[in-house]
């Protein structure tokens, strides 16, 4: 299942409240990304229909090993897409806004070259 942009920023989210929180439900999610209850359902649903997380009896949410290496992946893209952007002079909020749009179109070729460029830079 290819996913979406938006079932990548759910993962995406997922991950963050997992390393700030330890556990994380659906209205964990509600507040941190400012959906409805019947959205972010919705969403979880399709998730983990699509083998990306799974829910438990409590309704903790754990992201699955593809769930996991996808949202690790999206993330480093918005982290390094953001500090990429607020290097170049970027206001910080407009590089994250930016960087999030970013994270979900570049190609796996072009992100790996940036990621080298930005090696460089910081290793002058």
């Amino acid at each position: 299942m290819h996913l979406q942009e938006s079932g990548e920023m759910y993962l995406e989210s997922i991950l963050v409240l997992s390393e700030q929180r330890g556990s994380v439900r659906s209205i964990d999610v509600c507040d941190h990304m400012g959906f409805s209850k019947p959205s972010v359902s919705r969403a979880i649903h399709l998730l983990e229909d699509g083998g990306y997380l799974t829910v438990d009896g409590k309704g903790y949410l754990t992201l699955t090993e593809v769930g996991l290496e996808t949202a690790k992946k999206i993330y480093e893209r918005h982290k390094l897409l953001t500090a990429f952007l607020i290097r170049l002079g970027v206001n910080e909020e407009i590089a994250t806004d930016d960087a999030c749009k970013m994270e979900h179109d570049i190609s796996d070729e072009t992100f790996e070259a940036l990621k080298a460029h930005v090696a460089e830079l910081t290793s002058e």
